[in-house]
C-alpha cells in the first residue's frame, strides 16, 4: 500500500504498485512485532524518509478491512509519541507524569474492566491525539491482546521485553496484571528518562526482570518524592497478587492525592530519554517468544533454567485473542474505536 490514491483528503488507500521497492529505496528495519516489521525507507522520487509496514501476505488474508482500519486510526491520531512529546517540553514536573499515568490506568481500566488484556503495553504505544498541547494520550496498537476470562489461560509469551512482566517470561499463567506492571515500568521512565532494567546481555535482561532487580539510583531520583516511588513498587510487584490494580493505583495518593512534587525535572529526564531512546534502540519492539527462543540457545545457566524450562504454551488464531486489527483507547474519554 505505497500511496493514499493521490488524496490528501478522506479518501480510501489504494494499493497502486505490484512492487512497492519500485517506490521506496528500503534501509535498516527499526522495529518487528508480531505479525509484521517496519522498515526505515526512502521515497524515490523525493527523497523523503518513511517508515514502511510491511506484513506478509498470508498473514494479511481475510484481514484487508484491518488494514483498512489501522491506517484510518493512525491518520486520526497526529499529536505524536509520548516520548518525542516530553523531549520536546521546556518544564516537566512529577506532576505531568502523574497526570499522564493516570489517564493511562484510566484506559487499562476501562479495558479490563471490558475483559481485554493489551499484553504489549510500552511508550510507543501511547500517541497524542493531536499536537496541542492539552490533548489526549491514545492506548494504540491491539495486536496482541486478548480476552480474559474465556476459558483459555493466558500463557503465551509475548510482548515487548523490557515492558514485560516477570510471569510471563517465567511461561506461567497469567492475568491483566501484566498490563499493570507494564504501567509501572512506563511510570520509572517517565520520571528519571531510562529504563529500570536493561543489560546487553539478554539473558541478564532477563535475569533482572525475572528477579525484579531494579533500583532508584541515585542521582537521578534524588529529586522524585517516595511517594512516587511508592507507588511505581505497588505496581512493580513481582508477585501479580500482591501488584497494585488499576483501581488501587488510581487511588494512590501519587495519582488521586497531591503528593506528586512540581519541581522542573525536564533537563534530567529529557537528557537521559535522548540518551537511552533514541529511535533506532526504543523502537526495536521484539516479539518475547522470539527472544526466549534465542536465549534458549544461549544455554542460560542453571539460575533461569527452571524458568524456561518446559512446553510453551502459545494462543492459536480463533482461540478468543483479539483480531489482529489496530485499535486506539481514548485515555481521558475512555471511548472505544475500532477503526
Amino acid at each position: 500500500m505505497a500511496s493514499e490514491n493521490g488524496q490528501s483528503g478522506g479518501g480510501s488507500w489504494k494499493k497502486n504498485v505490484d512492487d512497492i521497492k519500485k517506490v521506496f529505496e528500503f534501509k535498516e528495519v527499526l522495529g518487528t512485532g508480531a505479525f509484521s516489521e517496519v522498515v526505515m525507507a526512502r521515497e524515490k522520487t523525493t527523497g523523503k524518509m518513511v517508515a514502511v509496514k510491511c506484513i506478509p501476505k498470508k498473514a494479511l488474508k481475510g484481514k484487508e478491512t484491518s488494514i483498512e482500519n489501522e491506517i484510518a486510526v493512525l491518520r486520526k491520531v497526529s499529536g505524536g509519541e509520548l516520548f518525542d512529546r516530553i523531549v520536546e517540553k521546556g518544564f516537566y514536573t512529577e506532576m505531568d507524569a502523574s497526570r499522564l499515568i493516570k489517564q493511562v490506568l484510566n484506559a487499562v481500566n476501562y479495558l479490563h474492566d471490558m475483559g481485554i488484556v493489551h499484553r504489549d503495553l510500552k511508550p510507543e504505544n501511547l500517541l497524542y491525539y493531536n499536537p496541542h498541547d492539552e490533548a489526549k494520550i491514545m492506548i494504540s496498537d491491539f495486536g496482541l491482546s486478548k480476552m480474559e476470562g474465556t476459558g483459555d489461560v493466558m500463557a503465551t509469551a509475548c510482548g515487548t521485553p523490557g515492558y514485560v512482566a516477570p510471569e510471563v517470561l517465567a511461561q506461567k499463567p497469567y492475568s491483566k496484571a501484566v498490563d499493570c506492571w507494564s504501567i509501572g515500568v512506563i511510570a520509572y521512565i517517565l520520571l528519571c528518562g531510562y529504563p529500570p532494567f536493561y543489560d546487553e546481555n539478554d539473558s541478564k535482561l532477563f535475569e533482572q526482570i525475572l528477579k525484579a532487580d531494579y533500583e532508584f539510583d541515585a542521582p537521578y531520583w534524588d529529586d522524585i518524592s517516595d511517594s512516587a516511588k511508592q507507588f511505581i513498587s505497588s505496581l512493580m510487584e513481582k508477585d501479580p497478587e500482591k501488584r497494585f490494580t488499576c483501581d488501587q493505583a488510581l487511588a494512590h495518593p501519587w495519582i488521586a492525592g497531591d503528593t506528586a512534587l512540581c519541581k522542573n525535572i525536564h533537563e534530567s529526564v529529557s537528557r537521559q530519554m535522548r540518551k537511552n531512546f533514541a529511535k533506532s534502540k526504543w523502537r526495536q519492539a521484539f516479539n518475547a517468544t522470539a527472544v526466549i527462543r534465542h536465549m534458549r540457545r544461549l544455554q542460560l545457566g542453571s539460575s533461569l533454567g527452571g524458568s524456561f524450562g518446559g512446553s510453551m504454551s502459545v494462543d492459536q488464531p480463533g482461540q478468543n485473542s483479539m483480531p489482529a486489527k489496530s485499535m486506539s483507547v481514548d485515555c481521558a474519554s475512555l471511548s472505544r474505536k475500532d477503526g
